[in-house]
């Protein structure tokens, strides 16, 4: 199989370690991937600002980027959704849904495809798993609290399975850190209080460092860990399940 790696924007300019590491997972796991050099945006910014039209552009060179792959992986839920939930608003050829289809988060893949958990990754930390509302709600990663369902996890399969890793049980676990993409923009106030109501919830639960499969999330509720100096790392998903510490 031939798979395309998708780095989201805001990764390859503020978070290069996530890209390197999300690479170096998949070369380990012995995928034979390819990064498109011309990939740009995937447009989910104008999207989630109310300027889907505007957007068009970006989701169709994402589809020319990325169409002759059998599957395109990328490190971020929410970018992944937007690919298979708003791609939509092209007129959808059989390269269209054939992307959309094919579009998955890092941890569904290696889970969900490749049919692996034991990465054979060491991280002897307590952590705490920050579940993303795109990843969970939009893509299916877990169980929602708001439902009754039988527990599941992609991102605690593979994280249980690495070697010295606690990890820790929050009292609520599904819970948004409000970023929200441009809501924490407009709603600042609201979205920093949220954002603070799960940095302590980790801290409460002993965690020592934050994980997530979003790094926008990680990002919103980093510069609220650096700005209070609380005594948390944030670390993406990618990053422990590539490590060997």
């Amino acid at each position: 199989m031939k798979v395309g790696l998708f780095i989201p924007c805001y990764i390859n300019q503020l978070y290069p370690q996530v890209a390197i590491a999300t690479l170096e997972l998949l070369e380990k796991l012995n995928v034979d991937v390819y990064y498109p050099s011309t990939q740009t945006c995937c447009g989910q910014p104008l999207g989630n600002s109310g300027y889907e039209d505007d957007s068009k552009g970006a989701c169709q060179l994402f589809v020319e980027n990325f169409k002759e792959y059998d599957y395109i992986v990328g490190p971020s839920g929410s970018c992944i959704y937007h690919v298979k939930k708003h791609f939509d608003i092209l007129e959808q050829t059989e390269d269209v849904i054939k992307v959309r289809n094919n579009a998955y988060e890092l941890c569904e893949f290696i889970v969900k495809i490749l049919g692996k958990t034991d990465l054979g990754a060491k991280f002897p930390y307590k952590v705490g798993l920050h579940k993303s509302c795109h990843g969970l709600r939009g893509l299916n990663l877990g169980s929602c609290s708001e439902k009754m369902d039988e527990h599941f996890s992609t991102e605690e399969e593979l994280l249980n399975a690495v070697e010295g890793l606690e990890l820790m049980s929050l009292n609520r676990k599904d819970e948004c850190c409000g970023f929200g993409g441009t809501f924490s923009v407009f709603e600042e106030a609201i979205s920093v209080k949220m954002g603070k109501d799960r940095i302590q919830d980790h801290l409460d639960s002993g965690v020592e460092v934050i994980t997530g499969a979003d790094h926008s999330c990680l990002m919103h509720m980093e510069g609220l860990i650096n700005r209070d100096n609380k005594p948390l790392k944030v670390m993406h998903i990618a990053e422990i399940l590539n490590s060997s510490i």
